[in-house]
């Protein structure tokens, strides 16, 4: 019997406003409003839209060994971070395969772990797995907690009028703790879109209240799952299931600058990939665009000289570009950019090019 959907904080008001609702990851969520994708992704792009984010699970570790125990099942330097910085991570499993992305978020007493919806579960056992006696204590907070990203060149003057935290002094991958619209909150600078803007993590009941205070004629435009992925894809952001998976290694898929492979807390996979960082890797994630008028969409097979070599794992037609843009993995000796391929869209062979990612430079976010 297949489990009913799941409904964040905002399915009533998503539904009130016209949204198309559709299955992911267990959850009802919306992947556009009536204004439509394109609208959408032009709001974030231009001015401020804000998505409901809250299907996204959290997990919180407490204890002395908090970081000792989260540097050794996470790829990057935890002991990198001070209170206050926020680092994108992943969890490998011994193969070197990603098991999912994540980002960590360090506290002055405790560590927030935030995760794909789609595994949390998954997730959840790996990290109690890997307790292994560390002084922890671990907490799954994902149905607490709500999260809302508020994403655009105009994100921070609109989130300003909601809150006395003073914005301008929070960095990059940098977050602060304080209020808005009266509800506390986590402020983090950080988003999936390549512009400014800021993910707040509260209570799951104060999620209405700060939607509504940021919302409404002159505010953030509501924005579904469709212009997310136009949104990430533009910037070279991955997508779980798509861009990377268990099969693949975060050297395969240039992600190399968060897997520390000498930071002096061994973690599962990396010995397998150190290995593969010596052996070299044989395969690699780039990004194409389209030679024509063909739009690429996922598991449609790549030809590469006459041979399926993959397939694409994310395509769409960029809103921003206006051609159309993917990934896939190619062979390293064949990567480079300039490389041509083919990829089978509807039974005919249309050509694709290797070009360098992001896809679009021109994004406001702060770095």
């Amino acid at each position: 019997m297949t489990a009913p959907l799941l409904h964040t904080p905002l399915f009533d008001t998503h539904r009130a406003l016209g949204a198309r609702m559709v299955p992911y990851a267990g959850w009802e969520m919306p992947v556009q409003y009536p204004a439509g994708i394109l609208a959408e992704h032009r709001a974030v792009r231009e001015d401020v839209g804000i998505f409901d984010v809250s299907h996204m699970g959290e997990f919180e570790v407490t204890g002395p060994d908090r970081n000792a125990l989260v540097n050794r099942v996470t790829t990057n330097d935890v002991s990198a971070l001070a209170p206050g910085q926020v680092q994108y991570s992943c969890f490998l499993n011994e193969q070197g395969g990603i098991i999912d992305d994540c980002t960590v978020y360090r506290f002055e007493d405790k560590v927030m772990l935030v995760v794909n919806a789609a595994n949390i579960e998954k997730d959840w056992a790996y990290l109690v797995d890997q307790k292994q006696g560390a002084n922890v204590r671990l907490r799954n907070i994902s149905a607490d907690v709500g999260l809302l990203a508020l994403q655009g060149p105009r994100a921070e003057p609109l989130l300003q009028t909601a809150t006395e935290t003073r914005l301008g002094e929070i960095r990059y991958y940098h977050f602060a703790i304080g209020k808005v619209a009266g509800a506390g909150c986590f402020i983090s600078r950080t988003g999936y879109t390549g512009e400014d803007g800021f993910e707040l993590y509260c209570r799951a009941q104060d999620v209405p209240a700060i939607w509504n205070a940021l919302t409404g004629p002159g505010k953030a435009q509501p924005v579904g799952l469709g212009a997310r992925d136009t949104l990430r894809l533009e910037v070279g952001y991955a997508l779980y299931g798509n861009d990377i998976d268990d099969t693949t290694t975060p050297l395969e898929a240039g992600l190399g600058w968060i897997t520390k492979l000498d930071k002096g807390a061994p973690f599962p996979g990396e010995t397998a990939l150190k290995v593969q960082k010596i052996a070299g890797v044989s395969r690699r994630l780039v990004g194409f665009r389209m030679i024509g008028k063909a739009i690429p969409r996922h598991d449609m097979p790549v030809y590469l000289n006459d041979l399926v070599v993959d397939h694409v794992r994310s395509g769409t037609m960029s809103p921003s570009l206006g051609y159309a843009i993917g990934t896939t993995y190619l062979p390293s000796a064949h990567s480079a950019v300039g490389t041509r391929f083919q990829i089978d869209v509807r039974g005919e062979r249309c050509e694709a090019e290797v070009v360098a990612r992001p896809f679009y430079r021109k994004g406001s976010v702060k770095r």
